[in-house]
């Protein structure tokens, strides 16, 4: 307890990010195990309660670093959890998050549209929507990988990195109040965009070979998602972007392959 207090981390609000993200994560295990067996045939030669248990452990791990180096730097750089801070330092909290609950919803509601139509119209001319592969595990894995892309990526790439960047920007160059500059955060926010992109490449190579526009489709599609994310997590906090990106994910991967 000390040692969060020393570095100025909010230790019961590093506990809820941690314990949400880990069983988010715990949620999509049966969709990666589905995309394991589809793909390879059958799961690794691992029993599977140590396979399970390692991967939850690594979760653990991971987490308990990203989200303790996020929230020490977003103090520095004017970045974080503001619903949940409030929150927890006892104020009421109904009116802030309904002010980000509509905006959130409608640019990931928007997100999510415009990425499945750019996808099933635009890239569809040279090549197949990656959409089509996404829809075919059960609609409840779908839906508990929703509330991965929301809690756990948003976790992993706007409270740690685009947190890291912009603390890296300050240090380059800062207002005169002591704070990034807008330059260094929107610098922050398309870098880690690319890389939102760039890290969903794994996954889509279980399902078609990756080629360069396979590449520039990873980069365009979840760079607009992330550009969008990574300017709600800036002005309205981490909530805003969990749930614009959970909104986003349940029209992409649930609502709309219905149809």
């Amino acid at each position: 307890m000390g040692f969060f207090k020393a570095a100025g981390v909010n230790r019961k609000l590093f506990l809820i990010l941690l314990v949400a993200g880990v069983l988010a994560y715990i949620g999509l295990i049966p969709y990666l195990m589905s995309l394991t067996v589809s793909s390879k045939g059958r799961l690794p030669p691992v029993p599977f309660p140590v396979l399970i248990s390692a991967m939850i452990v690594q979760a653990i791990v991971l987490f308990s670093i990203v989200i303790f180096a996020g929230l020490f730097l977003g103090k520095k750089v004017g970045l974080g959890a503001y619903v949940l801070e409030a929150w927890l330092n006892s104020e009421i909290v109904k009116e802030r998050f309904k002010s980000i609950l509509k905006i959130s919803v409608f640019l990931g509601v928007l997100v999510g549209i415009s990425l499945f139509f750019l996808d099933r119209v635009a890239f569809a001319f040279f090549i197949e929507p990656i959409t089509s592969f996404q829809a075919k595990p059960p609609l409840w894995q779908r839906i508990l990988v929703s509330f991965y892309g929301g809690i756990g990526e948003e976790i992993v790439m706007r409270l740690f990195l685009m947190t890291v960047i912009v603390w890296i920007s300050s240090k380059i160059q800062k207002t005169q109040t002591g704070l990034p500059t807008k330059l260094g955060i929107w610098i922050a926010i398309i870098l880690i965009s690319v890389v939102f992109g760039l890290g969903h490449l794994p996954m889509t190579a279980k399902f078609q070979q990756i080629t360069i526009l396979v590449v520039f489709r990873a980069i365009i599609l979840n760079g607009i998602a992330g550009v969008v994310f990574g300017w709600l997590y800036w002005k309205k906090g981490l909530e805003s972007a969990m749930i614009s990106h959970f909104s986003a994910d349940i029209i992409l991967h649930v609502i709309l392959p219905l149809f």
